[in-house]
């Protein structure tokens, strides 16, 4: 046989695994990126609060005070102005941004591991014991999560780890039917049926075998939520029902500047405009990964 008659057989294209395609749909979403690449500068910032606005051995860098020097306006040597007691106004929302990170993964954290639970024995078993669960989850929705929160923070009183008790509490339900509605179209596939087949008991089915599959909802509902979580604190504290004095969270700015925001815009436009900054990049990231990882926009 000669060599021209010699057929070299063509070498099958690699397969992209998920997380590349979603990431590379994410990618293509200019939106999603500009709310990512501000997320992580809000995280950078809060790693690193201590070196942007340093303190001194007495008093931290967010408590700075300069009585002579109280409701200065947008200079070089504060950037974003004074407050009433001469503190500078960018340190504290440098400093601000550890706390609702703080606030925003913690609550989600709680939220997800709670509702992922509730939500894989609710859709798993059904029966009795998805009515009970499903139907305290509907008494809980049925309240609106910011008077929710209120009646909650109201009666565990002022402080932070309320606050993310009292927002956390309103954020379970919607993890735990997004898991439930993911377990109830899985849990009748094939894959479950051959774990089953094999011995695996129904612990190791849900956590090995249907969980993974539902990380896509969970993913996008836990950057959603963030936000939520994150604008409900700074409501609370904006309320005096959240992080106290001399603490520097946003909301609590807002509330301290609220006696003089006609004289002195400046000490609560600019804590706000963190706020809506940071929800803002969160529902733009959230959005792009719920489009990321829709399998219908697949090309």
């Amino acid at each position: 046989m000669s060599e021209n008659n010699i057929t070299v057989a063509a070498k099958p294209k690699k397969k992209r695994s998920q997380a590349r395609d979603v990431w590379r749909r994410f990618r293509r979403n200019k939106t999603a990126m500009v709310g990512m690449v501000i997320i992580i500068i809000l995280i950078l910032t809060a790693i690193f609060a201590d070196v942007l606005a340093p303190g001194t051995e007495t008093h931290p860098g967010y408590n700075l005070m300069n009585w002579r020097n109280t409701f200065e306006l947008p200079s070089r040597d504060h950037p974003l102005g004074t407050d009433w007691a001469g503190r500078d106004i960018l340190s504290r929302i440098i400093h601000g941004s550890r706390i609702s990170l703080q606030v925003g993964f913690v609550v989600v954290g709680i939220a997800m591991i709670l509702g992922i639970i509730l939500g894989a024995v609710s859709g798993f078993y059904g029966g009795i014991a998805d009515n009970i669960i499903m139907r305290i989850v509907d008494i809980i929705l049925a309240i609106p999560n910011i008077l929710l929160a209120i009646s909650l923070a109201a009666a565990l009183g002022p402080g932070l780890v309320n606050v993310m008790i009292a927002v956390g509490v309103g954020t379970v339900p919607a993890f735990a039917r997004v898991v439930r509605a993911s377990v109830l179209t899985l849990r009748e596939q094939e894959f479950v049926e051959a774990a089953r087949a094999v011995g695996a008991n129904d612990i190791r089915i849900i956590f090995r075998h249907i969980l993974p599959n539902c990380l896509a909802p969970i993913i996008v509902q836990a950057t959603l939520a963030m936000a939520g979580a994150i604008l409900s604190a700074a409501g609370l504290s904006f309320l005096g029902l959240g992080i106290e004095r001399p603490k520097p969270e946003w909301g609590t700015m807002l509330n301290e500047a609220q006696a003089d925001f006609l004289n002195y815009w400046h000490i609560s436009v600019f804590p706000g405009l963190a706020i809506v900054i940071v929800v803002l990049a969160l529902n733009m990231m959230g959005d792009g990964l719920r489009d990321a990882f829709d399998p219908r926009l697949k090309k």
